[in-house]
């Protein structure tokens, strides 16, 4: 059983950076990937960016490319989701998931990951 606890959302204003983080608690974090996953308001839920457990292989959505940066310290059992030059698109609630899946690169579909979080809300005011 993993439990995730992301932070670090809020309310900012378009071209700012915000910088989430999700606590995880077990003892095998690193034979997980994690990813983040974002859903607004009337839309379905979307893939952000995931990292294998390794910390080497990163996926990213085109839509956010170039913006976004996922990170992990195995040590702290914690995953990063740097967010910068942020728009009023990216609003939306955020949540990270763990993969039991031990491949360098990360899976993308929603469906592979079996824990998720509670979800941080991020707002980008235009």
């Amino acid at each position: 059983q993993v439990q995730l606890t992301e932070s670090g959302g809020g309310l900012v204003q378009a071209g700012d950076s915000l910088r989430l983080s999700c606590a995880a608690s077990g003892r095998t974090f690193s034979n997980y990937a994690m990813g983040w996953f974002r859903q607004a308001p009337g839309k379905e839920r979307e893939f952000v960016g995931a990292i294998g457990g390794s910390g080497v292989g990163t996926s990213y959505a085109d839509s956010v490319k170039g913006r976004f940066t996922t990170a992990r310290d195995n040590a702290k059992n914690t995953v990063y989701l740097q967010m910068n030059s942020l728009k009023p698109e990216d609003t939306a609630v955020y949540y990270c998931a763990a993969d039991r899946w031990v491949g360098t690169y990360p899976r993308l579909q929603d469906n592979r990951y079996d824990y998720w979080g509670q979800g941080t809300q991020v707002t980008v005011s235009s």
